[in-house]
């Protein structure tokens, strides 16, 4: 178990700082972070509107409308501009609890993984490397790229680089340590 522990922890270590480089210091994700100098007066005009905290998607209607008003606002809406909103009452830029709930979470999420392969009759790096990848592949098609298909995100290709990078960190990382410490079963290829 101590040996697994590790493993996730400096895969979680892994995947925290390729998102760190990504979303921070290299800053790929700018596309969807971008600034507009209009932001003073949109950011007034949506308080003056006593919103709630939460996602808007721009057209819309009430959950109450009928069939024939979802179909009728469908059509007049085709091919016209959009938005995406996400309102939030507060800006809290205390950023140590994220972090450490972000550490935490990759940590477990590799967890995971290596509870996974612990599974496998043939502990070899190609193994080990192509789950990671695998599990990389599952959380970008499941969560970023469905997402994708309806709103048009601008990083998607961004976030298939992180699943990539990120898990191939991960990969690389356990696929040599792995197979080395977890005598039941390997062989290293």
């Amino acid at each position: 178990m101590k040996n697994i522990l590790i493993a996730s922890i400096v895969g979680g270590i892994l995947l925290f700082l390729w998102q760190f480089v990504s979303w921070g210091a290299a800053n790929f994700h700018e596309p969807v972070q971008q600034y507009t100098e209009k932001q003073d007066a949109i950011m007034s005009f949506l308080n003056s509107q006593g919103l709630e905290e939460g996602g808007y998607i721009m057209p819309s209607l009430p959950k109450t409308a009928s069939q024939e008003e979802w179909e009728k606002m469908m059509e007049e809406t085709q091919g016209k501009p959009w938005a995406s909103v996400q309102y939030h009452k507060a800006m809290d830029h205390s950023m140590g609890m994220n972090i450490t709930r972000g550490l935490i979470i990759d940590i477990l999420t590799v967890l995971l993984l290596c509870w996974i392969i612990r599974q496998f009759s043939l502990l070899s790096f190609s193994n080990i490397m192509m789950a990671s990848l695998a599990a990389g592949m599952i959380v970008f098609f499941n969560a970023n790229y469905t997402h994708y298909i309806w709103y048009r995100d601008a990083d998607i290709w961004i976030h298939l680089m992180d699943a990539v990078v990120s898990w191939g960190l991960v990969g690389l990382w356990l696929g040599w340590y792995l197979p080395r410490r977890l005598n039941k079963r390997t062989i290293v290829a």
